[in-house]
């Protein structure tokens, strides 16, 4: 294994940003890709974002190679030496690996004997938020390259290591987030008649939120309705509470039963409200259009990781986490694939998860291996 990329890998970890804000991070990447002679380096792309150019001809298809470079709100459990520096903040799902990986192809491409095209490593800020990527997609300095395909990898704990997972379609879901503020009117709590306090509204309204989960990830119409946070009044026993505040996470494969679902949602909220005599605002937000994978790039990922000697694990079903990556997927032909991450991996987004440096060397052969498919022959 390339101690190199092992160690910028451990670097990265160390020092990690949370989204919108990774602008050291971008400048380690900066600082690790400019020893090895690309054609440019676009820097602050939809924020912190760093585009690395290597031009091999004018002429010829222009391939993109996207990963993530923020981190998320999370203490780090983890006790080894490379453990996040950053209190509260920490890399739980492998952003630091996936930079690794891209970055690790610079080694290749700046002697690479390909005779076409472009390849632009793009180091996306904000995926965890849903907002990067649709940020990127504003930046003409990008857009202007006209992108013929776009890659990307996302590490899979639950999988045997170093299996590659694909899948035609929905790749990942469509995911929306809302929050729900209801308003009535405080009283004493002897006398809560006199008040109007939002309590049964809110039991009422779980309850009717959770009649349109359809937890059969095999239909079409799968939603799934995670409540998140909810907050009632306030610690004083003398007052009939007047506030209520829910937050949900909405989960669907097509947007199209996302609007139907968000449809359906409002006017239960507004019924509610009516019934209970109280005001309300809704807000919508951190919005992941689903990862809608191209058919001709899936066949591509298929063909490399036979070529790799790769297991090819095909997904029955989409995965239900949101990637932004789905913003790129609206525009270009492009796929996202899965990287198998270990059958006995702590999940993403736990305290004590940590990328395994092994994948660094499978995701680079991913790479390379469609990257030489579409500008080497």
């Amino acid at each position: 294994m390339n101690e190199t990329l092992v160690q910028l890998r451990k670097e990265l970890h160390k020092y990690p940003e949370l989204s919108g804000e990774e602008y050291t991070t971008a400048k380690r990447i900066t600082e690790f890709v400019k020893k090895f002679n690309p054609k440019d380096i676009i820097t602050n792309v939809g924020g912190a974002g760093v585009a690395v150019v290597y031009e091999f001809d004018n002429g010829g298809p222009t391939v993109v190679i996207r990963c993530e470079l923020d981190a998320l709100p999370i203490q780090e459990a983890n006790t080894f030496e490379h453990k996040s520096k950053n209190s509260g903040v920490s890399h739980k799902c492998g952003h630091d690996g996936h930079m690794t990986i891209v970055a690790g192809l610079v080694t290749w491409l700046t002697n690479a004997t390909i005779n076409q095209g472009k390849v632009i490593l793009l180091f996306q800020p904000a995926e965890e938020t849903g907002k990067g990527a649709a940020k990127v997609l504003e930046d003409t300095r990008l857009t202007n390259f006209k992108p013929d395909y776009v890659f990307a990898l996302h590490n899979l704990p639950g999988f045997k290591k170093h299996t590659i997972s694909v899948k035609s379609g929905y790749f990942t879901a469509t995911v929306q987030s809302m929050s729900i503020n209801f308003k009535g009117k405080k009283a004493h709590a002897s006398e809560p008649e006199n008040g109007v306090n939002p309590a049964l509204a809110v039991a009422e309204l779980i309850q009717l939120l959770s009649s349109f989960v359809q937890p059969n990830s095999q239909c079409k119409d799968f939603a799934l309705l995670t409540p998140i946070y909810v907050n009632l009044g306030e610690k004083n026993y003398g007052i009939s509470a007047e506030d209520a505040e829910l937050h949900y996470t909405i989960r669907t494969w097509s947007g199209e039963v996302m609007t139907e679902l968000e449809d359906k949602i409002k006017k239960t909220v507004n019924d509610i409200a009516d019934k209970y005599r109280l005001t309300f605002d809704m807000e919508w937000f951190e919005f992941f259009p689903a990862s809608k994978n191209n058919k001709e790039c899936v066949a591509l990922v298929e063909k490399v990781a036979k070529q790799q000697n790769l297991e090819l694990v095909e997904n029955p079903s989409s995965l239900k986490f949101g990637e932004d990556f789905g913003w790129f997927s609206q525009h270009y032909k492009s796929a996202i694939f899965g990287l198998g991450a270990g059958e006995n991996q702590p999940a993403l987004h736990h305290s004590n998860y940590d990328f395994p440096d092994e994948l660094i060397a499978s995701g680079i052969q991913m790479f390379k291996g469609l990257i030489t498919e579409i500008l080497g022959k």
